[in-house]
């Protein structure tokens, strides 16, 4: 199995048993259930599709909730697949958990950013403004000049940095060691920051 669905709990800090003191952000990893399985004489790759967290029956679509029915399971939160490892020795409703992971192992965080809202340059792209206030300028500090390039080609170009919404992008953060796993509660507590804000989803792989 190459990961997990898990949902970001929060940061703390551990000591080790030198006396050192870690940063670390507690996830909770899975457990995941199989929810499908992609077959390479079906569907052309191999593949499990993991689900992770709990959904009410009324917000999910009948041929959704048909299939979890056929299959006697629970409608789930999130649903990822997984790729890169022999799917034979599992089957639909196996449960995936946190001992997939070993203490001082290294893995890959993929998440959701912190959504920031509508920015203006300086927060956005780090612009430093306009200088000071002079004569017949009014609140210009942090406007972001001039963005035309005269009469030739008289348009402003494409990707040109400008004020707009500013985080929600999936970010991966590569080589995080994990520091401590709690099976009972199915804990994984991982060194330093992992994107997303608390409550958010992010996908664990080795």
């Amino acid at each position: 199995m190459s990961g997990l669905l898990g949902k970001k709990i929060g940061m703390t800090s551990i000591y080790t048993e030198d006396g050192q003191i870690i940063p670390v952000t507690v996830i909770e990893a899975g457990p995941c259930k199989v929810i499908s399985i992609r077959t390479k004489e079906k569907d052309g790759y191999e593949a499990l599709q993991l689900g992770f967290g709990n959904k009410k029956g009324k917000h999910v679509s009948k041929p959704q909730m048909g299939y979890y029915s056929k299959h006697n399971l629970e409608p789930v939160s999130a649903l990822k697949e997984f790729k890169g490892f022999d799917v034979a020795s599992f089957k639909i409703g196996d449960s995936v958990e946190v001992d997939l992971f070993a203490v001082g192992e290294k893995i890959k965080v993929v998440g959701k950013s912190k959504g920031k809202g509508f920015q203006g340059v300086v927060r956005r792209h780090n612009f430093g403004g306009v200088g000071s206030r002079s004569h017949g300028q009014h609140n210009r500090e942090r406007a972001p000049g001039s963005i035309g390039s005269s009469s030739y080609p008289s348009r402003v170009f494409k990707g040109q940095k400008m004020a707009g919404r500013m985080g929600y992008h999936q970010v991966t953060v590569k080589g995080s060691k994990v520091v401590k796993i709690d099976p009972e509660k199915n804990l994984l507590f991982v060194k330093g920051a992992v994107p997303g804000s608390i409550n958010s989803i992010v996908e664990i792989i080795k």
